[in-house]
């Protein structure tokens, strides 16, 4: 019980703790707010990165952390992506994303349900006794996904403070150029790995079916 109760799980449930404050900040008109937001989720994000380091380097992986883990990464891709689907769709207006507009709805769904494919062919595995790592391409995924819902947030925060503070210049327009194509590039490439990672998951796997009948 002591192996579970060490410091890359305590950063876990941290992380998982913080998603509904994201959930909820997220949807948030003022630019103070959405900062706050952006800061939470980047230490959310930088989180999962520091927890694996710890229980590697001194070896504490736990059985815990291993269930743990996977459950808080897909928190917080629910709790920061379906504001942001939301904020994109207000009729007032403001929300729209950088070279998508509102963001639509098959990209919530190719998102979340790639998710939730590979957790229930994960766990479908595990019946048989196999354990299902996570491979590069599907970390390569969750990275870019999380670029993607970064900038969005931070993008909202500097949008309300361009509108209050009337932004202008040469400097401005460069970064709204710049943080504009991260966006746009981020999710495209997000969405094209997510893709590319559940087949490869389910070609990689495809002998599951056939064993311990």
């Amino acid at each position: 019980m002591a192996s579970q109760r060490n410091l890359p799980n305590i950063i876990t449930l941290s992380r998982m703790a913080a998603c509904p404050a994201i959930f909820f900040l997220a949807l948030s008109s003022d630019g103070t707010v959405l900062a706050v937001t952006f800061g939470l989720f980047l230490a959310a994000a930088l989180s999962d990165v520091w927890d694996g380091y710890l229980a590697r380097k001194h070896n504490l992986i736990s059985d815990l952390g291993k269930l743990l883990d996977p459950i808080a990464d897909k928190l917080l891709l629910v709790s920061t992506l379906v504001p942001i689907y939301i904020v994109s769709h207000r009729p007032a207006g403001g929300g729209e994303i950088p070279w998508w507009g509102e963001l639509p709805l098959w990209v919530l769904v190719v998102l979340l349900g790639r998710e939730l494919m590979v957790t229930l062919l994960r766990g479908f595995a595990v019946r048989r006794g196999v354990v299902i790592a996570a491979d590069r391409a599907g970390k390569y995924k969750a990275l870019l996904q999380n670029v993607f819902m970064g900038a969005v947030l931070l993008w909202y925060a500097l949008v309300r403070f361009a509108e209050q503070g009337s932004w202008s210049g040469a400097a401005w327009d460069l970064w709204v150029h710049f943080h504009s194509t991260v966006i746009g590039l981020a999710l495209l490439l997000a969405l094209v790995l997510t893709i590319y990672s559940m087949g490869l998951y389910f070609w990689r796997n495809r002998g599951l079916a056939r064993s311990n009948r």
